[in-house]
């Protein structure tokens, strides 16, 4: 009769340490294009220690990086056109 309310104690105890440990934040491509923060962070731990954060890490943030460079996004001058200078005034000879 001890034996199984043991079992169950303990796992019940490993259950709960285990939620209650701290987990590394599961950064997605979408999440890490919406904190422009915890993108740097992570481009900086990625360029100081690549293999620590391993490839699948890494990759994500490179598309994310990726991603909000290339963003489809109004161009601040796109309401505002170069326009040619007007022709230089000619000298005339008199």
């Amino acid at each position: 009769m001890q034996r199984p309310l043991l079992a169950i104690t303990a796992a019940l105890v490993l259950c709960v340490l285990q939620a209650c440990s701290e987990r590394q934040p599961d950064d997605t491509v979408e999440s890490l294009m919406a904190d422009p923060k915890r993108l740097k962070e992570l481009q900086a731990q990625c360029k100081a220690d690549h293999d620590k954060l391993g490839d699948a890490v890494c990759n994500r943030v490179a598309q994310a990086a990726r991603r909000r460079f290339m963003a489809p996004a109004a161009s601040p001058y796109a309401g505002d056109p170069v326009r040619p200078a007007p022709p230089a005034a000619s000298a005339t000879r008199d």
